[in-house]
């Protein structure tokens, strides 16, 4: 399966995505539903509120990701212990916006 994820901007510069790319490859943590998967895209929200998610994921739809994964520094806060507030409405849109068949992940480790 491939799949796009998308990580916060504001913490682009303090984690370098590697434990996501692992556990994708391996098919943990969040990703022991689909098993290993294939990244096709990594990219950020685009800032708060987060209204560039919604195109860019659209886009990773458009170039065969089969799913969308908010990573756990959106959802969970990681590294530095702080959720997005915008989470909720970033994964409702990109859900109305990239169809029912494409299945949206709402967190990876």
């Amino acid at each position: 399966m491939k799949v796009g994820i998308i990580r916060c901007r504001q913490t682009e510069d303090i984690c370098p995505g590697t434990t996501d790319f692992k556990i994708a490859a391996s098919g943990q943590m969040a990703f022991e539903e689909t098993g290993p998967v294939e990244i096709t895209g990594f990219l950020t929200c685009g800032g708060c509120p987060g209204k560039r998610a919604v195109a860019r994921a659209k886009m990773m739809v458009d170039r065969g990701a089969m799913a969308i994964v908010l990573a756990s520094c959106i959802s969970k806060g990681n590294p530095i212990g702080f959720p997005c507030p915008h989470f909720e409405a970033m994964r409702d849109a990109i859900i109305r916006k990239a169809g029912p068949d494409i299945k949206v992940i709402e967190w990876t480790h």
